[in-house]
């Protein structure tokens, strides 16, 4: 049961795409603060990492706002 739990994601199901976007985001400002990359880079790997988030939040911020406004359409026109 416990295995389960692990491989479907545990409390973290559902919240890869915003870990990845994090991540991508600390690793983008670690390269600049070392060296490797220069602050242009940096800034265009944020801008893209942040669209990937906001995308995935507005997706989600739709979806549910959608399946409430159904019910009250549904409601209105009985």
């Amino acid at each position: 049961m416990k295995a389960q739990k692990i491989i479907r994601g545990g409390f973290l199901a559902g919240h890869r795409t915003y870990i990845l976007s994090g991540m991508g985001i600390l690793s983008a400002i670690a390269s600049y603060l070392v060296g490797d990359t220069d602050l242009f880079l940096t800034m265009q790997s944020v801008f893209t990492l942040d669209g990937i988030y906001f995308l995935r939040k507005t997706g989600e911020t739709k979806r549910n706002s959608h399946a409430k406004n159904t019910g009250k359409i549904s409601k209105s026109r009985r």
